[in-house]
Protein backbone atom coordinates (compact mmCIF):
# COMPACT_ATOMS: atom_id res chain seq x y z
CA UNK A 1 0.00 0.00 0.00
CA UNK A 2 1.13 3.56 -0.68
CA UNK A 3 0.55 6.55 1.59
CA UNK A 4 -1.71 9.31 0.27
CA UNK A 5 -2.93 12.67 1.57
CA UNK A 6 -6.32 14.19 0.95
CA UNK A 7 -9.29 16.01 2.37
CA UNK A 8 -12.27 14.00 3.57
CA UNK A 9 -15.73 14.42 5.03
CA UNK A 10 -15.52 12.33 8.23
CA UNK A 11 -19.30 12.15 8.63
CA UNK A 12 -22.49 13.46 7.06
CA UNK A 13 -22.67 17.29 7.05
CA UNK A 14 -19.22 17.53 8.68
CA UNK A 15 -16.66 19.98 7.24
CA UNK A 16 -13.93 18.45 5.12
CA UNK A 17 -10.61 18.03 6.96
CA UNK A 18 -7.10 16.72 6.16
CA UNK A 19 -7.08 12.93 5.84
CA UNK A 20 -4.21 10.46 5.50
CA UNK A 21 -5.02 7.13 3.85
CA UNK A 22 -3.57 4.41 1.63
CA UNK A 23 -3.83 3.71 -2.06
CA UNK A 24 -3.33 0.21 -3.45
CA UNK A 25 -0.03 -0.75 -5.00
CA UNK A 26 0.15 -0.55 -8.79
CA UNK A 27 -1.07 -3.82 -10.30
CA UNK A 28 -0.22 -5.20 -13.72
CA UNK A 29 -2.97 -3.17 -15.43
CA UNK A 30 -2.88 -0.10 -13.20
CA UNK A 31 -1.71 3.48 -13.63
CA UNK A 32 -0.62 5.69 -10.73
CA UNK A 33 -1.26 9.40 -11.22
CA UNK A 34 0.07 12.36 -9.27
CA UNK A 35 -3.03 14.57 -9.10
CA UNK A 36 -2.37 18.17 -10.06
CA UNK A 37 -5.92 19.56 -10.25
CA UNK A 38 -9.40 18.36 -9.34
CA UNK A 39 -12.68 20.04 -10.21
CA UNK A 40 -15.36 20.60 -7.60
CA UNK A 41 -18.70 19.21 -8.78
CA UNK A 42 -22.08 19.96 -7.22
CA UNK A 43 -22.52 16.21 -6.84
CA UNK A 44 -19.59 16.28 -4.38
CA UNK A 45 -21.70 18.46 -2.12
CA UNK A 46 -24.73 16.20 -2.52
CA UNK A 47 -22.62 13.19 -1.58
CA UNK A 48 -20.86 14.61 1.48
CA UNK A 49 -24.27 15.74 2.79
CA UNK A 50 -25.82 12.35 1.93
CA UNK A 51 -28.60 14.06 0.00
CA UNK A 52 -28.89 11.11 -2.38
CA UNK A 53 -28.63 8.47 0.37
CA UNK A 54 -26.06 5.70 0.73
CA UNK A 55 -23.00 7.90 1.30
CA UNK A 56 -20.02 6.13 2.87
CA UNK A 57 -17.72 7.92 5.32
CA UNK A 58 -14.99 8.97 5.60
CA UNK A 59 -15.41 10.27 2.04
CA UNK A 60 -12.71 11.77 -0.18
CA UNK A 61 -14.74 13.41 -2.99
CA UNK A 62 -13.59 14.44 -6.45
CA UNK A 63 -14.14 12.94 -9.92
CA UNK A 64 -12.71 15.62 -12.24
CA UNK A 65 -9.06 14.64 -12.02
CA UNK A 66 -6.03 15.61 -14.09
CA UNK A 67 -2.41 14.88 -13.33
CA UNK A 68 0.78 13.20 -14.44
CA UNK A 69 1.52 9.49 -14.58
CA UNK A 70 4.22 8.43 -12.13
CA UNK A 71 4.09 4.62 -12.44
CA UNK A 72 2.47 1.99 -14.66
CA UNK A 73 1.91 -1.76 -14.30
CA UNK A 74 3.74 -4.39 -16.30
CA UNK A 75 0.86 -4.93 -18.76
CA UNK A 76 -0.02 -1.27 -19.32
CA UNK A 77 0.49 -0.31 -22.98
CA UNK A 78 -1.18 3.08 -23.43
CA UNK A 79 0.57 5.14 -20.77
CA UNK A 80 4.07 5.71 -19.46
CA UNK A 81 5.58 7.72 -16.61
CA UNK A 82 5.46 11.43 -17.40
CA UNK A 83 2.28 11.33 -19.52
CA UNK A 84 -0.58 13.68 -18.70
CA UNK A 85 -3.72 11.80 -17.74
CA UNK A 86 -7.28 12.30 -16.58
CA UNK A 87 -9.82 10.34 -14.54
CA UNK A 88 -13.53 11.09 -14.58
CA UNK A 89 -16.59 9.77 -12.77
CA UNK A 90 -15.79 6.06 -13.19
CA UNK A 91 -12.83 3.89 -12.21
CA UNK A 92 -14.25 0.46 -13.09
CA UNK A 93 -17.23 -1.52 -14.38
CA UNK A 94 -18.05 -5.18 -15.05
CA UNK A 95 -16.44 -4.82 -18.52
CA UNK A 96 -18.41 -7.74 -19.98
CA UNK A 97 -22.10 -6.72 -20.19
CA UNK A 98 -23.59 -5.53 -23.53
CA UNK A 99 -23.29 -1.88 -22.50
CA UNK A 100 -19.63 -2.16 -21.46
CA UNK A 101 -18.88 -4.01 -24.69
CA UNK A 102 -20.33 -1.05 -26.62
CA UNK A 103 -18.17 1.47 -24.74
CA UNK A 104 -21.13 2.58 -22.62
CA UNK A 105 -19.58 1.81 -19.24
CA UNK A 106 -21.71 4.51 -17.62
CA UNK A 107 -24.73 2.27 -18.23
CA UNK A 108 -23.06 -0.95 -17.01
CA UNK A 109 -25.68 -3.60 -16.14
CA UNK A 110 -23.95 -4.21 -12.82
CA UNK A 111 -23.39 -0.51 -12.16
CA UNK A 112 -20.16 1.36 -12.82
CA UNK A 113 -17.73 1.93 -9.94
CA UNK A 114 -17.72 5.60 -8.98
CA UNK A 115 -14.40 7.36 -8.48
CA UNK A 116 -15.28 7.94 -4.84
CA UNK A 117 -17.73 6.63 -2.26
CA UNK A 118 -18.31 3.39 -4.19
CA UNK A 119 -17.40 -0.26 -3.68
CA UNK A 120 -14.80 -1.39 -6.20
CA UNK A 121 -14.73 -4.85 -7.77
CA UNK A 122 -12.28 -6.02 -5.08
CA UNK A 123 -14.60 -4.91 -2.26
CA UNK A 124 -12.67 -1.79 -1.26
CA UNK A 125 -14.25 1.67 -1.03
CA UNK A 126 -13.00 4.20 -3.57
CA UNK A 127 -11.46 7.54 -2.61
CA UNK A 128 -11.54 10.44 -5.07
CA UNK A 129 -9.49 13.32 -6.37
CA UNK A 130 -9.33 15.65 -3.36
CA UNK A 131 -5.97 13.96 -2.82
CA UNK A 132 -2.41 13.94 -4.08
CA UNK A 133 -2.48 10.63 -5.98
CA UNK A 134 -4.74 7.91 -7.34
CA UNK A 135 -4.32 4.40 -8.78
CA UNK A 136 -6.74 3.42 -11.57
CA UNK A 137 -6.98 0.53 -14.00
CA UNK A 138 -5.68 1.62 -17.43
CA UNK A 139 -9.04 1.18 -19.20
CA UNK A 140 -10.47 4.08 -17.18
CA UNK A 141 -7.56 6.49 -17.62
CA UNK A 142 -7.73 9.20 -20.30
CA UNK A 143 -5.08 10.96 -22.36
CA UNK A 144 -4.84 14.74 -21.87
CA UNK A 145 -3.18 17.03 -24.41
CA UNK A 146 -0.17 19.12 -23.46
CA UNK A 147 -1.80 21.96 -25.44
CA UNK A 148 -4.44 22.61 -22.81
CA UNK A 149 -4.45 24.45 -19.48
CA UNK A 150 -4.65 21.50 -17.07
CA UNK A 151 -6.61 23.33 -14.40
CA UNK A 152 -9.27 24.23 -16.97
CA UNK A 153 -9.33 20.66 -18.29
CA UNK A 154 -10.35 19.15 -14.93
CA UNK A 155 -14.10 19.98 -15.13
CA UNK A 156 -14.27 18.46 -18.60
CA UNK A 157 -14.11 15.05 -16.91
CA UNK A 158 -17.65 15.50 -15.54
CA UNK A 159 -19.30 18.79 -16.55
CA UNK A 160 -17.75 18.50 -20.00
CA UNK A 161 -18.64 14.92 -20.83
CA UNK A 162 -22.12 15.27 -19.30
CA UNK A 163 -22.97 17.95 -21.87
CA UNK A 164 -20.88 16.57 -24.75
CA UNK A 165 -22.59 13.16 -24.68
CA UNK A 166 -26.15 14.34 -25.48
CA UNK A 167 -24.90 16.72 -28.16
CA UNK A 168 -23.20 13.76 -29.85
CA UNK A 169 -26.00 11.27 -29.18
CA UNK A 170 -28.59 13.59 -30.75
CA UNK A 171 -26.22 14.44 -33.59
CA UNK A 172 -25.87 18.18 -33.06
CA UNK A 173 -24.21 19.64 -36.15
CA UNK A 174 -23.50 22.89 -37.94
CA UNK A 175 -26.68 24.86 -38.52
CA UNK A 176 -28.76 23.07 -35.88
CA UNK A 177 -30.64 25.24 -33.41
CA UNK A 178 -29.61 24.28 -29.88
CA UNK A 179 -30.91 25.84 -26.66
CA UNK A 180 -29.26 25.56 -23.25
CA UNK A 181 -31.21 25.87 -20.01
CA UNK A 182 -29.10 26.92 -17.03
CA UNK A 183 -25.79 28.79 -17.32
CA UNK A 184 -23.76 27.10 -14.59
CA UNK A 185 -21.01 24.49 -14.54
CA UNK A 186 -22.85 22.24 -17.00
CA UNK A 187 -24.61 24.91 -19.02
CA UNK A 188 -21.53 26.96 -19.84
CA UNK A 189 -19.88 23.84 -21.29
CA UNK A 190 -22.97 23.01 -23.35
CA UNK A 191 -22.82 26.50 -24.87
CA UNK A 192 -19.11 26.18 -25.67
CA UNK A 193 -19.45 22.74 -27.24
CA UNK A 194 -22.53 23.54 -29.32
CA UNK A 195 -20.95 26.75 -30.59
CA UNK A 196 -17.72 24.93 -31.48
CA UNK A 197 -19.80 22.37 -33.41
CA UNK A 198 -21.24 25.19 -35.53
CA UNK A 199 -24.73 25.18 -34.02
CA UNK A 200 -26.84 28.28 -33.54
CA UNK A 201 -26.88 28.49 -29.72
CA UNK A 202 -29.53 30.12 -27.55
CA UNK A 203 -29.45 30.44 -23.76
CA UNK A 204 -32.66 30.39 -21.75
CA UNK A 205 -32.43 32.33 -18.50
CA UNK A 206 -34.65 34.00 -15.94
CA UNK A 207 -31.94 36.66 -15.44
CA UNK A 208 -31.49 39.35 -18.13
CA UNK A 209 -28.13 40.27 -16.60
CA UNK A 210 -26.64 36.97 -17.79
CA UNK A 211 -26.92 37.90 -21.45
CA UNK A 212 -23.40 39.33 -21.74
CA UNK A 213 -21.91 36.23 -20.14
CA UNK A 214 -23.89 33.94 -22.43
CA UNK A 215 -22.73 35.82 -25.53
CA UNK A 216 -19.12 35.79 -24.29
CA UNK A 217 -19.30 31.99 -24.00
CA UNK A 218 -20.45 31.70 -27.61
CA UNK A 219 -24.24 31.98 -27.51
CA UNK A 220 -25.86 33.67 -30.49
CA UNK A 221 -29.21 34.40 -28.86
CA UNK A 222 -30.53 34.97 -25.35
CA UNK A 223 -34.12 34.44 -24.25
CA UNK A 224 -35.46 35.83 -21.00
CA UNK A 225 -37.96 33.18 -19.94
CA UNK A 226 -40.09 35.59 -17.91
CA UNK A 227 -40.69 37.67 -21.04
CA UNK A 228 -43.69 36.23 -22.91
CA UNK A 229 -42.78 37.93 -26.18
CA UNK A 230 -39.23 36.67 -25.98
CA UNK A 231 -40.49 33.11 -25.45
CA UNK A 232 -43.04 33.47 -28.23
CA UNK A 233 -40.27 34.43 -30.64
CA UNK A 234 -38.77 30.92 -30.36
CA UNK A 235 -41.97 28.83 -30.57
CA UNK A 236 -41.42 25.64 -32.61
CA UNK A 237 -37.82 26.71 -33.14
CA UNK A 238 -35.22 24.36 -31.62
CA UNK A 239 -33.86 21.02 -32.76
CA UNK A 240 -32.40 20.24 -29.35
CA UNK A 241 -32.64 21.60 -25.82
CA UNK A 242 -29.98 20.73 -23.23
CA UNK A 243 -31.69 21.13 -19.85
CA UNK A 244 -29.16 21.38 -17.01
CA UNK A 245 -31.60 22.75 -14.41
CA UNK A 246 -32.10 20.84 -11.16
CA UNK A 247 -34.70 23.16 -9.66
CA UNK A 248 -38.45 22.44 -9.85
CA UNK A 249 -39.90 23.93 -13.01
CA UNK A 250 -42.72 23.79 -15.55
CA UNK A 251 -41.35 22.13 -18.67
CA UNK A 252 -44.30 22.98 -20.93
CA UNK A 253 -43.15 26.46 -22.07
CA UNK A 254 -39.78 25.03 -23.09
CA UNK A 255 -41.20 21.94 -24.79
CA UNK A 256 -43.30 24.29 -26.91
CA UNK A 257 -40.12 25.81 -28.35
CA UNK A 258 -39.12 22.48 -29.93
CA UNK A 259 -39.64 21.91 -33.65
CA UNK A 260 -41.18 18.73 -35.07
CA UNK A 261 -39.05 15.80 -33.86
CA UNK A 262 -37.19 18.11 -31.51
CA UNK A 263 -35.76 16.70 -28.27
CA UNK A 264 -35.23 18.04 -24.76
CA UNK A 265 -32.48 16.16 -22.91
CA UNK A 266 -32.63 16.24 -19.12
CA UNK A 267 -29.29 16.43 -17.31
CA UNK A 268 -30.45 17.95 -14.02
CA UNK A 269 -32.47 16.04 -11.43
CA UNK A 270 -35.14 18.21 -9.74
CA UNK A 271 -36.27 17.07 -6.28
CA UNK A 272 -39.79 16.46 -7.60
CA UNK A 273 -40.88 14.78 -10.83
CA UNK A 274 -41.93 17.36 -13.45
CA UNK A 275 -45.49 17.36 -14.77
CA UNK A 276 -46.22 17.64 -18.49
CA UNK A 277 -49.37 17.17 -20.54
CA UNK A 278 -48.86 14.56 -23.24
CA UNK A 279 -50.33 16.88 -25.88
CA UNK A 280 -47.23 19.10 -25.66
CA UNK A 281 -45.27 16.16 -27.07
CA UNK A 282 -47.89 14.65 -29.37
CA UNK A 283 -48.59 17.92 -31.19
CA UNK A 284 -45.14 18.04 -32.80
CA UNK A 285 -43.76 14.50 -32.25
CA UNK A 286 -41.44 15.97 -29.66
CA UNK A 287 -39.33 13.94 -27.25
CA UNK A 288 -38.02 14.15 -23.71
CA UNK A 289 -34.90 12.13 -23.01
CA UNK A 290 -32.27 11.73 -20.31
CA UNK A 291 -28.51 11.37 -20.38
CA UNK A 292 -25.87 10.48 -17.80
CA UNK A 293 -22.15 11.05 -18.35
CA UNK A 294 -20.32 9.33 -21.21
CA UNK A 295 -18.27 6.21 -21.79
CA UNK A 296 -14.48 6.17 -21.81
CA UNK A 297 -14.19 6.20 -25.62
CA UNK A 298 -16.63 9.09 -25.86
CA UNK A 299 -14.81 11.00 -23.11
CA UNK A 300 -11.53 10.62 -24.97
CA UNK A 301 -13.23 11.86 -28.13
CA UNK A 302 -14.37 14.93 -26.19
CA UNK A 303 -10.89 15.64 -24.83
CA UNK A 304 -9.43 15.34 -28.34
CA UNK A 305 -12.08 17.76 -29.65
CA UNK A 306 -11.21 20.20 -26.87
CA UNK A 307 -7.53 20.06 -27.79
CA UNK A 308 -8.35 20.69 -31.46
CA UNK A 309 -10.79 23.54 -30.82
CA UNK A 310 -9.23 25.00 -27.64
CA UNK A 311 -12.37 24.39 -25.57
CA UNK A 312 -11.96 24.43 -21.79
CA UNK A 313 -13.97 25.27 -18.69
CA UNK A 314 -14.08 28.71 -17.13
CA UNK A 315 -12.81 28.21 -13.59
CA UNK A 316 -11.79 29.73 -10.29
CA UNK A 317 -8.64 28.02 -9.00
CA UNK A 318 -8.65 27.54 -5.22
CA UNK A 319 -6.49 26.14 -2.44
CA UNK A 320 -7.38 22.80 -0.91
CA UNK A 321 -8.07 24.37 2.49
CA UNK A 322 -10.71 26.65 0.90
CA UNK A 323 -13.00 23.73 0.01
CA UNK A 324 -15.59 24.27 2.75
CA UNK A 325 -15.98 27.95 1.82
CA UNK A 326 -16.21 26.91 -1.83
CA UNK A 327 -19.11 24.59 -1.02
CA UNK A 328 -21.00 27.44 0.62
CA UNK A 329 -20.39 29.69 -2.38
CA UNK A 330 -21.43 26.90 -4.75
CA UNK A 331 -24.79 26.70 -2.99
CA UNK A 332 -25.27 30.38 -3.87
CA UNK A 333 -24.13 29.85 -7.48
CA UNK A 334 -21.28 32.22 -6.65
CA UNK A 335 -18.73 30.86 -9.12
CA UNK A 336 -18.04 31.28 -12.84
CA UNK A 337 -18.33 28.51 -13.55
CA UNK A 338 -16.42 25.77 -11.75
CA UNK A 339 -14.12 25.67 -8.73
CA UNK A 340 -10.90 23.72 -9.31
CA UNK A 341 -8.59 22.57 -6.53
CA UNK A 342 -4.85 23.12 -6.86
CA UNK A 343 -3.49 19.94 -5.28
CA UNK A 344 -0.06 21.48 -4.88
CA UNK A 345 -1.62 23.27 -1.90
CA UNK A 346 -2.61 20.12 -0.04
Amino acid sequence: MAEAKGYAAPAVNAPLVPFDFQRREVGAHDVRIEILFCGVCHSDLHQVRDEWGGSVFPMVPGHEIVGRVTEVGAHVKGFKAGDLAGVGCMVNSCQHCPECNQGLEQYCDEGFVGTYGATDRDGTVTYGGYSNSIVVTEKFVLHVSEKLDLARVAPLLCAGITTWSPLRQWNAKAGDRVAVMGLGGLGHMAVKFAAAMGCEVTVFSTSPNKEADAKALGAHKFVVTKDKESMKSVSNYFDLIINTVSAPMDLAPYINTLRVDGTMVLLGVPPEAPQLHAFNLIAKRRRIAGSLIGGIQETQEMLDFCAEHNVMSDIELIRMDYINEAYERMLKSDVKYRFVLDLATI
